[in-house]
């Protein structure tokens, strides 16, 4: 499983961030430089720019970050971890806690984390070199594969739920009580400082609070409250990452994903068609006939050689006071009389869940139809959900901002030939349809989309309109009195299950033509969108941004301006035919057959400075200074830890001072980790046991050494490749890029006459010297 290119971009802002905080030594002091440069200073009067850092808490990092409902979030935490990690030192303990809001999120976490065949657990397999051990709280309490030695020596994950570390009745959770099964961690304690107080010093919070933790805080938006924010403290983590799709006033976003990229990356099914109709046993009917509709068009799919789908129906029940067993009941009896085997149907409510151990992704599952009030909320994914039909009385505003986003998820992530399987659809039947729209929208920006993501059709009259305003307003006066389940009943003979296709109703028809026509409009927008130079994360900042237009009097010049970029050929594949595509021009394809772990390994190592490295983090954040991560990024390897890796065989001894080195080397895409491992093992490989020692004691200045030449050896390769493709024709040059009609500079440059833009983006004295040199010669137009 790969990264999208909206979430290698995430975790190249966090990089970005941790190398200026590297450099600044302060949290606060990095983000607020971070989003000066990025977008300017911020305004408070107009709320332009990124408001500054919010100290929540003191000692530790803490960002955010925003990603829509079904954009990857976990996915995106997993390869943040790498990213955190590698700007630690490489002696620092590699403990994460995973914080998550419910159980059933809980379990679902535990289950892809630990999963040696889920992508998730392969991929933290790959960036830990298999050294990963998932942990619930029940298994730490009775030290289970957790000590000492073991959070030395791999990745440690600790899943746990907010409730666990928040409840109010302290007494009552056991984190916090004494536990001999940890006393062995006693021994590596150094000092008190970290004891929280009025427990005791073998408690589980206490061996947390030790290690320091990394702490991944997902659907953060469910832990702003003051006790969630002690919750957080009590861990006295050294980073906080933050994964929501709705971030709060306190969050310090690092880095946003637009909704449009997750529809350009075929993550999510978009438009949302809402299709309002005039009774609600029409909402039943239209709900069978588009599922079977929808089923028809995926089986022809995958007869050709496409991917099984088995399109779901959520139907929303109606909640009534004491009496919710009748709605969800009534609705389940009303599918069975038109003919649904009943094994097509679950309720899954707060107090009955038929869902239970049902793998509703399995080819064998027959389930079609699901019946619920709230209790699919977040957490509960199935990408086969297409289809949300709302049976809320006709008088209400349809309540769908619970359960709207488990029909977002496009199936195996990939676009489906027929557009009618990359769309999902949510069918009502309210009088008050703005409101329902409202709450529509409401949902999608609650799973971070906006109101440009969904197309509406009200079926109904202007006349019908009026007369159901008139029947809400009597149904209100009336002390709420509802319609009563009459409107339910579907007429007779509407419906054949066992029909090989659906039957093409007037309705369906009108769906099918409106979905097709919306689809449309949503493509052509996100053409439109593709042609944007701007930065995708000032793109979703909008209006939070100042941007400058091009000066009138030489707009038209500059846009009629393009420039070439290099561009190579990309084989022709079942989707974009035999002929070859032309693509931007990256790295990538000029390292295709490099392969590092045969290149030469001459390296100047008398020139290493003998004195040892270290990171100078005295920073402070508030008058507070940073001593968790301040003690993490320490550079130096301890004695005892060097006398453990150099006293073994020497095999393992080159293998592990190998593994400390490619720890701190980081991420050198395209390259492969295991041609670095390789490349070092041979550099290291002649290495005496007192050189090894030398390179624990200064693994910044080998380090340092050793990536520079992997960078020569590829640039060279790149350079040799590069001119050889040129030759041969694939690589050419087309005339793509142009001047972005506004910019964005961050923080302003002094003005300067005969600039393109409005202003510019701040410059060294050197480039103001030159500028204002050249830019005032006649026969410059503009710079």
């Amino acid at each position: 499983m790969e990264l999208k290119p909206y979430q290698q971009r995430v975790l190249e802002d966090l990089g970005a961030y941790l190398d200026l905080f590297q450099h600044i030594g302060d949290p606060a002091t990095t983000f607020n430089t971070y989003w000066e440069r990025k977008a300017g200073p911020y305004d408070p009067l107009t709320g332009k720019g990124m408001r500054p850092y919010q100290d929540n808490v003191p000692g530790a990092i803490h960002l955010c970050v925003k990603v829509p409902t079904a954009g990857g979030k976990t996915f995106i935490a997993v390869n943040a971890l790498d990213t955190v990690f590698s700007h630690y030192g490489p002696n620092a303990p590699r403990c994460v806690v995973w914080l998550v809001p419910w159980s059933n999120l809980l379990q679902q976490t535990v289950r892809t984390l630990s999963d040696p065949d889920h992508p998730y657990r392969q991929k933290l397999n790959t960036l830990f070199r298999h050294r990963v051990e998932v942990y619930e709280k029940d298994q730490l309490l009775m030290g289970a594969g957790f000590n000492p030695t073991s959070v030395q020596e791999q990745l440690s994950i600790i899943v746990m739920s907010f409730a666990s570390l928040r409840a109010r009745k302290k007494a009552d959770r056991k984190v916090f009580q004494e536990n001999g099964q940890l006393a062995g961690f006693r021994d590596l304690y150094e000092g008190e400082g970290h004891i929280k107080p009025g427990t005791d010093d073998t408690a589980l919070i206490n061996v947390i609070r030790h290690l320091n933790p990394v702490v991944v805080v997902d659907e953060s938006h469910n832990a702003e409250s003051d006790l969630s924010v002690d919750m957080l403290k009590d861990l006295n983590p050294s980073f906080i990452l933050d994964l929501t799709a709705t971030p709060k006033k306190n969050s310090n976003i690092l880095s946003m994903v637009p909704a449009m990229e997750l529809k350009t990356e075929n993550m999510v099914k978009l438009p949302v068609i809402v299709y309002n109709q005039h009774h609600r046993h029409e909402v039943i009917e239209n709900a069978l006939h588009l599922r079977q509709r929808l089923e028809t068009i995926a089986n022809a799919e995958q007869a050709e050689g496409g991917r099984h789908i088995r399109p779901i129906v959520l139907f929303q029940a109606q909640p009534r006071t004491d009496e919710e067993n009748v709605t969800f009941e009534k609705v389940k009896h009303l599918l069975i009389k038109a003919g649904i085997p009943e094994e097509q149907i679950k309720i899954k409510t707060a107090d009955k869940d038929e869902l239970k151990g049902v793998d509703l992704m399995a080819e064998d599952c027959p389930v079609r139809y699901i019946i619920t009030i709230n209790a699919l909320k977040e957490g509960w994914d199935c990408p086969y959900a297409y289809v949300l039909a709302s049976l809320a009385d006709k008088s209400s505003a349809v309540d769908v901002e619970q359960i709207l986003g488990r029909v977002l998820r496009q199936p195996y992530v990939m676009p489906h030939r027929n557009p009618m399987l990359n769309m999902s659809y949510v069918l009502t039947a309210s009088a008050k349809f703005q409101e329902t729209l409202q709450g529509i929208v409401k949902a999608l920006q609650e799973s971070g989309f906006s109101d440009k993501d969904y197309r509406a059709v009200d079926t109904r009259t202007e006349a019908e309109k009026e007369s159901d305003k008139l029947k809400a307003v009597q149904t209100a006066l009336l002390k709420g009195e509802d319609e009563g389940d009459e409107d339910l009943e579907m007429e007779p003979n509407t419906f054949d299950p066992q029909a090989a296709s659906a039957t093409p109703t007037t309705d369906l028809k009108a769906i099918e033509e409106q979905a097709l026509s919306k689809n449309a409009e949503l493509q052509e927008a996100i053409e439109q969108a593709s042609e944007n130079p701007e930065d995708p994360i000032l793109q979703e900042m909008g209006d939070q941004v100042y941007r400058y237009a091009m000066r009138d009097d030489v707009a038209e010049l500059a846009k009629g301006i393009m420039l070439p970029r290099f561009v190579v050929a990309v084989p022709g594949n079942i989707f974009t035919g035999d002929e070859p595509s032309w693509l931007e021009l990256s790295q990538e394809p000029l390292l295709k057959d490099f392969r590092l772990s045969a290149q030469n390994t001459e390296i100047d190592w008398d020139s290493i400075e003998s004195e040892l490295y270290s990171v100078d983090l005295e920073g402070t954040t508030g008058g507070q200074t940073n001593p968790a991560f301040k003690k993490i990024l320490k550079s130096e390897v301890r004695e005892p830890v060097m006398d453990y890796i150099l006293a073994k065989p020497a095999e393992a001894r080159l293998n592990d001072v190998a593994d400390q080195v490619l720890a701190r080397i980081g991420n050198m895409w395209p390259i492969a980790d295991q041609e670095i491992k390789k490349y070092v093992v041979r550099l290291l490989e002649p290495f005496t046991t007192e050189q090894l020692h030398d390179v624990l004691q200064k693994p910044l200045a080998y380090t340092g050494r050793i990536r520079r030449k992997i960078q020569y050896l590829a640039e060279t390769a790149a350079e040799k490749n590069f001119k050889e493709m040129l030759q041969i024709g694939k690589i050419r040059t087309e005339p793509q890029w142009r001047f972005p009609e506004r910019l964005v500079p961050g923080k302003l440059g002094p003005s300067i006459a005969n600039s393109l833009y409005e202003r510019e983006g701040d410059m060294n004295k050197f480039e103001a010297r030159a500028i204002s040199e050249l830019g005032g010669l006649p026969n410059i137009a503009c710079w």
